[in-house]
């Protein structure tokens, strides 16, 4: 059995003659937030129903908090935290009752849900909307209340699908946070499936990108812009006195590419090399008159990805 959270080899799933997802193999850690990326229609909801046990694959396995999600869907579910795109609640309960209600159905104690639920109300600012019945929240307080029903239980690993949709943009700040928290204090790995991609970049390990079923890149955003061809990564330096500077340069592990145009250096890289670049302009007894950055996205990644295939 493999330590991951989430070890998928081969996960494939097949609707006829149609392959939403092939053969994809995935392995997540505790405590890393993950994010999972791609088109409308590229396997990713499919990917998710997997590995919840809503779906079985045609080929391949997957271990889900060291459990079989086809053959053991309950062990699944009661380690697993979801938060799906719509969160559903009963709209003539109260936002505590929605709560205390599915404690019930996870079989957590009376005592130890009233607990919980003060605890993740809190958590998510929700205290004051308690005792507000739930047909009265906006989309965004029903996020924040899926997120508390989520936490409930004391996932291993939450899995969450496009968590930020319909939320105001400090509601945004405080969910990406909350996240970060979940990761770091409370070491629970967090799969995010969104269309954000300037938030996940913020807030994730590594992040995956699907295409027509496959996991067509995987790692860092730093990793991804390596499995391209180019480096990410462009720094512009103005220097004086920087004869011979720019083959000091080029022996920096990581740059690619640099070219002088007078007192001008570009430089070319996979990763951030600002700092280094800049103790090179000093031990080689230059000045540095202006650095500029143009690094590349998330975004920029993604968009070059599905432009050039």
């Amino acid at each position: 059995m493999s330590d991951a959270l989430i070890d998928a080899q081969g996960l494939t799933k097949r609707y006829g003659q149609f392959t939403a997802v092939d053969h994809l193999d995935l392995q997540i850690q505790e405590g890393e937030v993950f994010g999972f990326l791609g088109p409308n229609g590229s396997g990713k909801s499919t990917t998710i129903l997997m590995l919840l046990g809503l779906t079985e694959p045609s080929e391949g396995h997957a271990q889900v908090c060291g459990f079989d999600p086809t053959r053991e869907p309950l062990q699944v579910k009661r380690q697993v935290g979801y938060l799906p795109e719509s969160v559903g609640f009963y709209n003539d309960l109260t936002g505590k009752e929605n709560l205390l209600y599915m404690a019930s159905l996870n079989k957590i104690p009376r005592p130890a849900a009233e607990h919980k639920a003060a605890e993740f109300l809190k958590m998510v600012d929700m205290t004051d909307a308690a005792n507000q019945l739930v047909g009265q929240y906006s989309r965004g307080m029903k996020q924040r209340l899926g997120l508390a029903e989520v936490l409930m239980k004391d996932p291993r690993l939450v899995i969450l699908d496009d968590p930020t949709l319909g939320l105001d943009p400090a509601g945004v700040q405080w969910l990406l946070q909350l996240i970060q928290e979940m990761s770091a204090q409370r070491q629970i790995a967090v799969f995010i499936s969104s269309h954000q991609l300037q938030e996940v970049q913020r807030i994730c390990h590594r992040v995956g990108i699907m295409s027509h079923g496959k996991l067509v890149l995987q790692g860092t955003v730093d990793d991804l812009m390596s499995q391209l061809e180019s480096g990410g990564y462009l720094l512009e330096i103005e220097v004086s006195g920087g004869d011979g500077l720019s083959d000091v340069v080029k022996a920096i592990p990581g740059v690619q590419h640099c070219e002088a145009h007078g007192s001008r250096l570009v430089v070319q890289a996979s990763k951030d090399v600002r700092s280094q670049v800049v103790a090179a302009v000093a031990e080689h007894g230059a000045g540095l008159l202006e650095l500029r950055s143009h690094n590349s996205t998330l975004e920029d990644i993604y968009l070059r990805y599905f432009q050039e295939n």
